[in-house]
């Protein structure tokens, strides 16, 4: 009896180590949840939140007619920080996300706060993506023209 104790209880302390581990892991990943501002003193009344995790670009858009778009970060390949003089009085600032994705080439986080850091993280975040995919980042150079200038 007292054996099937001591096997419940290693069992149970395994378990435990199990969850202490996985909390670990998550609390290395962030996500960042951000309103579209307006510019005019920074307050966010618009309908527009963007989400970034470690693994995607969330943008949902609107109030009645909701529309959201998911970006990968393995398909950014590169990021853009733009802040113009209104943005910086009110402490704001676009990310420009440059992208492989189909429905948006471009992907703007517009009027956001803590931009920098925001841009930082996808720029990181992206990278370390591409390595868990193992995938490849490559620019497009319309190789369509090299066949005609070979024959």
């Amino acid at each position: 009896m007292e054996e099937v104790r001591k096997e419940v209880q290693n069992g149970e302390s395994r378990q435990a180590e199990t969850k202490i581990e996985e909390n670990k892991v998550e609390e290395d990943k962030k996500t960042y949840v951000e309103r579209k501002r307006w510019l005019f003193f920074g307050l966010p009344f618009t309908f527009t939140k963007y989400t970034v995790t470690d693994e995607v670009i969330t943008v949902n858009d609107g109030l009645l007619n909701t529309k959201e778009n998911d970006c990968y970060l393995y398909k950014v390949q590169d990021v853009e920080l733009q802040i113009s003089l209104a943005e910086r009085i009110f402490k704001l600032g676009t990310v420009a996300c440059y992208t492989g994705d189909n429905t948006h080439p471009q992907l703007y986080l517009t009027h956001i706060r803590n931009a920098k850091e925001i841009k930082n993280y996808i720029l990181k975040a992206s990278e370390e993506a591409r390595r868990r995919r193992r995938t490849l980042n490559t620019l497009n150079i319309n190789a369509d023209d090299i066949d005609e200038i070979d024959t």
